[in-house]
């Protein structure tokens, strides 16, 4: 539930400090120039479905990541300010099972709550182009968790990380690092097993990690509601929506 001036919180928003390339997921050096080629191509056609769709590009962007159902949807916000649906992106593949990462090496793909800013997008990616999901956030390092350079990023190999294909990560490194240059200052993304309606939730009740994704669903269904990706903040190692000012 909403939490109210809670002065413990860590909040998801802080920022991560990155130390070097280490795994497989982000092989590559940053660079200019391979992004530059491909916005120039895939824009035009994105600027055309965008305007069908009341949106445009640069407008700020969140995306929820769906592990079982193998989807990525981008949400846009429109000039009412609700997030609308532009795509949903097939997962073309990741690694590990339904579950949150643990531990640096178990091939586990994250779930949680993540924040990603300019600084963490990889047009130079040995997979094409990337971007680092911030793992580990506030909520993992509270329980010890390792691991680094967990990415999403084109191909259709994981170690870790979620595969989109390079014609999926295209458009989505596209729309996102466009909405960074137009003054977003980081965009959310939330990784779930699934999706967290209450049916499929209880099916689930005899799982290991049925505490912790009951601990995603509040933010699954404040989003579900408002079209307004929640604040969202780690109190005494919980996962917990924080009332925005």
């Amino acid at each position: 539930g909403l939490v109210p001036g809670v002065v413990a919180v860590m909040l998801l928003s802080s920022a991560t400090v990155f130390l070097g390339l280490k795994s497989a997921c982000a092989a590559g050096q940053k660079g200019m120039g391979r992004e530059v080629e491909v916005e120039q191509r895939v824009k035009p056609l994105l600027e055309a479905d965008l305007k069908k769709a009341g949106l445009r590009y640069g407008a700020p962007v969140f995306l929820r990541i769906f592990k079982r159902e193998k989807e990525l949807e981008l949400w846009m916000q429109g000039d009412g300010k609700d997030y609308v649906l532009f795509r949903s992106y097939p997962i073309c593949t990741y690694s590990g099972e339904l579950g949150p990462k643990l531990r640096q090496g178990d091939g586990q793909a994250p779930e949680g709550f993540y924040r990603v800013a300019l600084g963490q997008l990889n047009p130079a990616s040995r997979f094409h182009l990337s971007f680092n999901l911030g793992y580990p956030n506030a909520y993992d390092r509270a329980h010890s968790r390792t691991g680094d350079f967990l990415m999403v990023h084109g191909n259709c190999v994981s170690v870790g990380c979620y595969a989109m294909g390079d014609d999926g990560i295209e458009e989505i490194y596209s729309l996102v690092a466009a909405a960074l240059r137009a003054g977003q200052s980081a965009f959310d993304v939330h990784a779930f097993p699934f999706r967290l309606d209450a049916a499929s939730l209880d099916a689930q009740r005899r799982s290991q990690w049925h505490g912790f994704w009951s601990e995603l669903k509040p933010a699954y269904d404040a989003f579900e509601a408002t079209r307004q990706p929640p604040q969202i903040g780690v109190v005494a190692g919980h996962y917990r929506l924080v009332e925005s000012r």
